[in-house]
């Protein structure tokens, strides 16, 4: 991933260093098991050990300067990598990559690594859960108008969209916990995985050392549907990701005009023109929920392997597995960085609630007429009549009839309507065209979710 995507955490993970580290933890715990069994001298197993840690105090551990030039000669980067390892531990190194395979030890060391990439993952996913709950909290008692298709439909809670936000997010971490638990998985089976060198126990036990669980029917590779679940996740998130900027560039429009996104001293919107504050954040967003996407893609073409294997995966998998994972780090550290700086024009929201007038309650009108005993096709034919008399007007923001409001004018229409006025009273249509009676549930809403989340807490203590 470019530098301008990436955070120095999460790429440290994916350095060509860590990678070779990784291999090389593999090789010495599998030496240490196998010196346990007495197939491996238990002197060569300890001296392995303490020469490869202080080969990696001093200089980090394998060099992948001097791998990839051992790779120019080898072809092959594991065996590369095991001729680095040879000349720096000396004769006991022998025993290393003793009875495994190039992918038992590439497979399970990237399974170590996306472990460990997904902890922080998962760290900034709950980082944006807290903060669309807080935001939610905040704005949970300001009306808005709502829209469907772009257009006018029921006043909402602005606070709704973030909580609305939030439960999607709690899923998502549902979603990629899920798929990274499924990627706790290595193998050391062997080429054909047969265990033809260790037994399933030995491997198991193996496996235990490192943290992950033993594949328990492998071919030469794990197998690459959960890799594919793993960034089918990740498509989604990315999904979320583009769902919550479309929304801010929408309310952002000049039209709009209900949300900005936050303007640091000095920023410049426009080369062009410096009037100009443009959702350049969100935006930026919406494009990296696009590559997401492809990277999901990718994976899914991966899974399809010639016989026990071929290596059609490896070159896509060294390009998407740290793009993926650097790039939606990156993201989500941006995206909790636009919410907690979102600002919200409290007076266009109300502007934009009056300017779409009573008539965002005519639905109330409908059901109230249906109770009344009128025919649902007749009900709905009498308050369309009653909005479309003053859609036109106050769709186009140009001004009612003189001595009415847009604030009362559906209401007083309704009530002059012949038919809807022998079925319900004025009081009646006051109450019904009301922001009290259109949003007296979203405090229920707000309390199931956060009983939800407090349930969610406690169960997550007690698997932990």
């Amino acid at each position: 991933m470019i530098q301008r995507y990436s955070r120095s955490e999460m790429s440290s993970v994916w350095t060509d260093q860590s990678r070779l580290r990784g291999w090389l933890e593999v090789e010495l715990v599998v030496c240490e098991e196998l010196a346990k069994k007495g197939d491996v001298p238990s002197m060569s197993a300890i001296r392995l050990r303490k020469k490869a840690n202080d080969w990696i105090r001093k200089s980090g551990g394998p060099d992948p300067i001097e791998v990839a030039r051992e790779e120019t000669i080898t072809r092959h980067d594991v065996l590369a990598f095991t001729g680095v390892v040879a000349r720096h531990l000396g004769k006991d190194a022998k025993w290393i990559h003793y009875g495994l395979t190039s992918t038992d030890v590439v497979d399970t060391a990237q399974a170590i690594q996306i472990a460990t990439a997904g902890k922080i993952l998962l760290r900034e996913m709950a980082r944006l859960q807290a903060v669309l709950v807080l935001r939610a909290r905040e704005f949970k008692d300001l009306p808005t108008i709502g829209r469907t298709h772009g257009v006018w439909a029921e006043p909402t809670s602005f606070g709704l969209k973030f909580l609305s936000w939030s439960q999607e997010c709690d899923r998502n971490q549902e979603r990629l916990l899920r798929a990274l638990e499924g990627l706790r998985t290595g193998k050391l089976s062997g080429a054909v995985g047969v265990n033809g060198h260790f037994s399933p126990a030995l491997e198991s036990r193996i496996l235990r050392r490192l943290g992950l669980k033993r594949e328990k029917v492998s071919t030469q590779v794990l197998p690459r549907d959960r890799h594919a679940e793993l960034f089918a996740a990740f498509a989604i998130i990315g999904g979320m990701l583009e769902r919550v900027s479309i929304e801010a560039r929408s309310l952002a429009r000049s039209e709009v005009g209900e949300v900005r996104e936050g303007f640091s001293q000095g920023q410049k919107g426009s080369s062009a023109m410096p009037h100009k504050r443009n959702p350049i954040g969100f935006e930026n967003l919406s494009g990296v929920a696009r590559l997401l996407r492809s990277y999901a893609q990718a994976s899914f073409e991966n899974i399809a392997l010639w016989h026990e294997r071929d290596i059609s995966h490896s070159s896509v998998e060294r390009v998407i597995l740290p793009d993926a994972f650097t790039l939606l780090d990156y993201a989500l550290d941006r995206i909790c960085r636009l919410i907690e700086n979102l600002e919200i024009d409290h007076g266009a929201v109300k502007y934009n609630l009056e300017l779409a007038g009573e008539k965002s309650y005519s639905g109330h009108l409908l059901l109230a007429l249906v109770r009344k005993g009128v025919p649902r096709e007749e009900a709905y034919r009498w308050v369309q009549e009653v909005a479309f008399t003053i859609s036109s007007g106050v769709q186009h923001r140009a001004p009612v009839p003189k001595g009415a409001t847009h604030k009362g004018y559906f209401a007083e229409q309704a009530i002059q309507h012949s038919e809807i006025a022998r079925h319900l009273s004025a009081r009646e249509i006051g109450q019904l065209c009301s922001l009290e009676y259109q949003l007296r549930h979203v405090s229920d809403i707000f309390r199931e979710v956060s009983s939800g989340e407090r349930k969610s807490r406690k169960s997550k203590t007690k698997k932990a």
